[in-house]
């Protein structure tokens, strides 16, 4: 094996990840957001058919970083990777129809939602790094701080079960708000630039603006998912890289599903579910560890029955 895997005290794989590895993981994401930001540079509307092969394409290419883990670092390193990326993935579903509201309170023109999108998952990514950073850090440092975390998962999950019409309407306030106190947001679009000169200041436009509220959401929705995360894996290059694998093809995904959340009825009930597996697993994870191919099979069990119960009462509905 190129990197050095072992097995800890909780069972949970560690890794010897050498530098050159970050380094390469970094530069594939690089190129992955380069070969996406040229790909739609002329700003135009995505049609279905064309997010449906990206997101085919994202999936793929996620799957087979997975396929890399196995190779290099043993089936053990490849469950854990499978399982986060699993649960992020399925965690942004949400996260989706959030900005498809947003977009549209807004009023975010369709051809212009993709810059946006595209400059919002480079700043998830970096979020993203610090939160797995800070939270692998105090795990590490202080047990104690996986009931803290595990509690917290389980009163979101109970939360989401709920799932109120109004989400995001929070973020939106609170990113305007902030984004306001520090310069001058116009009211109308200036092409596709993020900023403008208006009354002879500089000014940020509804793109900017749209761009705030997608961090500040982020911000919202890494709370969850990196929590969530940790309690599959405790390694910092597994979480990362399936926590990144994930976001890469949010965009695609977006542009998919954006319009199809009456088609998920118990799609939030599912996450809210799984949040609050995961939340106990990492509640009692100092003293009982469950296999990961055992987690990873209830995670596949709650969504798919999700999905059956959604498309069950679609069809009742229609007929």
């Amino acid at each position: 094996m190129l990197l050095a895997a072992t097995s800890d005290q909780s069972n949970f794989v560690d890794l010897d990840i050498p530098l050159w590895a970050w380094a390469a993981l970094a530069a594939v994401i690089g190129l992955m957001l380069a070969i996406d930001l040229f790909r739609h540079r002329d700003d135009h509307e995505p049609s279905p058919g064309e997010a449906l092969k990206e997101s085919a394409a994202w999936v793929a290419c996620g799957l087979a970083f997975g396929v890399v883990v196995w190779i290099t670092l043993g089936s053990q390193a490849f469950g854990e990777y499978i399982s986060g990326y699993l649960i992020e993935k399925s965690l942004s579903v949400d996260n989706v129809f959030v900005w498809s509201m947003l977009f549209t309170a807004m009023a975010i023109p369709l051809k212009f939602q993709h810059r946006v999108l595209f400059w919002g998952i480079f700043g998830a990514l970096t979020l993203r790094a610090l939160f797995i950073g800070l939270g692998s850090a105090l795990i590490t440092q202080f047990w104690w701080v996986l009931l803290l975390f595990g509690a917290f998962l389980i009163f979101t999950g109970a939360k989401m079960i709920r799932h109120t019409a109004d989400e995001g309407t929070e973020a939106k306030t609170a990113g305007l708000g902030l984004l306001r106190k520090v310069m001058p947001v116009t009211d109308t679009l200036d092409g596709h630039k993020f900023f403008t000169m208006a009354n002879g200041r500089r000014a940020a436009t509804p793109l900017f603006a749209a761009l705030v509220v997608i961090e500040v959401t982020d911000v919202i929705f890494a709370v969850d998912s990196v929590p969530a995360i940790l309690a599959i894996s405790r390694e910092p290059f597994l979480v990362f890289s399936s926590n990144a694998f994930a976001i890469l093809g949010l965009r695609a995904m977006y542009f998919l599903l954006a319009d199809a959340k009456s088609r998920f009825h118990y799609l939030s009930h599912a996450l809210g579910g799984i949040l609050i597996f995961v939340g106990l697993k990492m509640a009692a994870s100092h003293w009982f560890h469950l296999n990961t191919y055992v987690s990873l099979g209830i995670i596949l069990t709650i969504l798919t029955g999700a999905i059956v119960a959604s498309i069950r009462r679609t069809r009742g509905t229609v007929a």
